[in-house]
């Protein structure tokens, strides 16, 4: 369950919380405030507070004081040039703060992001929820044969299930030994800021994370990718969604520039001229190593490399 009844009694009560504000605001994201969207088993993404709109980002590109005579179509258009050309700074007026729970090894990866404002619960105060990610059967997978670090085919039958209840049966015995190291016989029991290293990384955690919408791009490009890992991937996706309700210009040519394009390096550049003035060119011609020919192909026939 994502949510306590405790949690959701005061996100209820937070929503019926009428404020008056001067501030530009969005109706999109005032709809997503504080609601909790569900993510994996027990986790959840929420936001908490936002800046900025579609408006801030081409105000800071003019530098103006207001809309002036302008039109929507002249905002589209700049914001598409700005992410065209990798103009940066503009996107950077606008900010959002998530509530987000998820378990510690997407954690670990999550923060490798080092461009975001961070505060995570911490163990060392609090005892933390008996919570684990347990995979549904559809994201247990083998080892991929290609790619180190990807998955391959699904288990199936007798071999998923014996993951599964591994999986259950490990978490299951750390957290009985975490309460045992917390208290024993009325004794005062081990410090909680080491009790917790017994604890396995399919634990929940939850943060705050503040992130302006340049560095939030990056994020997107990188996890919400059909190669990132599913378990980061599927909070992505969510994080995508909130995004285009609150910047719809800025997202929609982010997903046509970095979620949907390419880019190709000169060597690519070269061998795709020499392909539509009618040459034949293969990996050994290409001056490509075989990583960057396969990935190469991909793009060209519409098709997912391995990487």
């Amino acid at each position: 369950m994502p949510l306590t009844p405790e949690q959701q009694s005061k996100i209820d009560q937070a929503r019926a919380t009428k404020r008056e504000t001067l501030r530009a605001t969005v109706p999109g994201m005032e709809a997503h405030l504080y609601r909790a969207h569900p993510v994996l088993d027990h986790g959840f993404v929420r936001v908490v507070d936002y800046m900025g709109d579609d408006a801030a980002i081409t105000q800071a590109a003019r530098v103006s004081y207001g809309k002036g005579t302008k039109k929507v179509t002249n905002d589209e258009g700049l914001i598409r040039y700005l992410m065209r050309h990798w103009h940066s700074t503009p996107f950077e007026m606008c900010e959002i703060k998530l509530h987000v729970k998820l378990p510690v090894f997407v954690a670990r990866q999550w923060i490798r992001h080092r461009t975001a404002n961070v505060n995570e619960y911490s163990a060392r105060y609090s005892i933390l929820d008996r919570e684990f990610y347990i995979p549904a059967p559809d994201a247990l997978a083998a080892q991929s044969d290609v790619n180190n670090q990807g998955r391959g085919a699904v288990l199936e039958g007798a071999e998923a299930q014996r993951v599964l209840d591994i999986l259950r049966d490990d978490s299951g015995r750390a957290y009985d030994h975490y309460q045992d190291m917390l208290s024993q016989d009325g004794q005062a029991g081990l410090a909680r800021e080491l009790a917790r290293m017994n604890l396995p990384a399919n634990i929940y955690t939850q943060w705050y994370w503040k992130v302006d919408l340049h560095n939030l791009f990056h994020f997107l490009r990188l996890r919400a990718d059909a190669h990132a890992q599913y378990e980061i991937r599927v909070y992505a996706d969510i994080i995508c969604k909130i995004t285009a309700d609150w910047v719809p210009l800025a997202y929609a040519a982010f997903e046509d520039y970095r979620l949907g394009g390419v880019q190709l390096s000169s060597k690519a550049m070269e061998c795709l001229r020499r392909m539509l003035g009618g040459e034949q060119v293969t990996q050994e011609t290409s001056g490509m190593s075989a990583g960057e020919w396969r990935e190469f192909e991909a793009v060209i026939t519409n098709h997912e490399g391995s990487q």
